[in-house]
């Protein structure tokens, strides 16, 4: 029977290492060597990696809230506004590759510190320059947050092997605070500033300040002695596409949380502070599921049943956001970060459970980011595109549907208990 459709071995019976052992690792073909100093300073690694991930949303989560302002300011359509949430969006896709090349070339402490920079120069380059500046700004975030994004996980397994799994947890918080506190706090920031300009610029500093703390890392920076491998079979695998599109696709319907509820809440009555706190409050609740599912979905036979709870969450959550009467709208917003939270963190566990060794995970991962946030990024656009069109929010409802099923549907795909048909081979 070929290893594809071979069911996968019982965990404790020579089963592959469980999920926290096989985190994600951006630097997977690189064997750390033994130094004294490599770990000399764990905590203040750690209040850097936090701080660097805590910067990996506020550019993405910031503008939504003041995006009705934004656009009526500088004279952008619908559809305009539409391409700038989805060009950050786009952006994590298209230059994820670049982040293992660019590791290779300069290690990955100093590729984050520079990266960190150039993401502060993006949000102020989109805050203060008009349209021209607004869309170069925000590509330029979109590049620096993907590439710091594959780079992150792969730091936090070669530095603390034994915390995997606590470590990816105290990550996973870390980008939903970030995301929570942007989205909660830019319109009291415009207000208390006096200009949306301002409030929008204000998100430069924390890059600023995660630079400097992470400063001393770059200067450090680890030995690592390369060891190649090559990962054969895997882009045309029908496993790893399901894995890639389910992650697409979960993350098409985050961002146009990021970019468009806010919006559709203002439109349905909501002050923009309103909008802006149930954005934070629905990123907030993804904690819960983000740190639970992947630990129950290993718990069954398969993760097919999760897939199905966690996008049904999400839909429902989504539709009576847009359709039910606003006084149900926190038991709504609770829904919708439930299963947001599920969706996302099951898709990274999917990359990890089809994956027969770090090697073949990893790259699956920089499949499923390169394609599945391309993917993700005609979402945004396509809300933009359709209010456009009819001048209201009523039509995006399709949207859900349609993206929340064929999610589903390579979900379903995605979550039997079966290996990518890959193999990686040592050159």
């Amino acid at each position: 029977m070929p290893d594809h459709d071979r069911p996968l071995p019982d965990r404790h019976a020579g089963s592959p290492a469980p999920l926290n052992d096989l985190l994600i690792d951006a630097e997977a073909d690189d064997e750390p060597v033994s130094r004294p100093s490599l770990l000399r300073h764990p905590l203040f690694l750690l209040f850097g990696l936090v701080l660097v991930a805590l910067n990996l949303r506020p550019a993405l989560s910031s503008i939504s809230p003041l995006l009705g302002e934004v656009s009526a300011s500088l004279h952008l359509s619908a559809a305009a506004a539409g391409l700038l949430t989805t060009l950050p969006v786009l952006c994590l896709g298209l230059f994820a590759p670049f982040a293992p090349r660019l590791a290779r070339r300069f290690g990955a402490e100093r590729v984050i510190l520079g990266i960190l920079l150039l993401l502060a120069f993006g949000i102020v380059l989109r805050s203060l320059f008009a349209v021209p500046g607004l869309f170069a700004g925000s590509l330029l975030a979109g590049a620096s947050i993907g590439i710091i994004g594959v780079l992150l996980p792969g730091i936090v397994k070669r530095d603390f092997p034994k915390q995997a799994g606590s470590m990816t947890g105290v990550y996973t918080m870390a980008l939903c605070l970030g995301a929570a506190t942007a989205a909660g706090s830019t319109v009291p920031l415009r207000d208390a500033f006096g200009s949306w300009s301002l409030a929008l610029g204000f998100w430069a500093l924390p890059p600023l300040l995660a630079a400097l703390v992470w400063l001393p890392q770059a200067r450090r920076g680890h030995a690592v002695a390369h060891v190649a491998y090559r990962v054969s079979g895997l882009w045309r695998d029908p496993l790893a596409w399901q894995v890639t599109l389910y992650m697409g696709l979960q993350s098409s319907l985050a961002y146009i949380v990021f970019g468009w509820l806010p919006s559709i809440l203002i439109d349905r009555g909501l002050t923009p502070v309103q909008a802006g706190l149930m954005l934070s409050a629905s990123v907030l609740v993804q904690l819960i599921t983000a740190l639970s599912t992947p630990w129950l979905a290993t718990r069954g036979r398969d993760q097919r049943p999760a897939v199905v709870v966690v996008m049904g969450l999400t839909l429902c959550g989504l539709l009576c956001c847009l359709y039910a009467p606003l006084s149900g709208l926190w038991l709504w917003i609770v829904i919708l970060g439930l299963g947001q939270g599920g969706t996302f963190s099951l898709g990274l566990a999917l990359i990890v459970l089809r994956s027969r060794d770090a090697h073949v995970a990893a790259s699956l991962s920089g499949m499923a980011q390169g394609v599945g946030y391309t993917l993700a990024a005609l979402g945004p656009l396509a809300m933009g595109l359709v209010h456009d069109f009819t001048g209201n929010w009523s039509a995006s409802g399709i949207i859900f549907v349609a993206i929340a099923l064929v999610g589903t549907l390579f979900g379903l795909g995605a979550g039997r208990a079966l290996y990518v048909r890959a193999s990686a081979e040592r050159l």
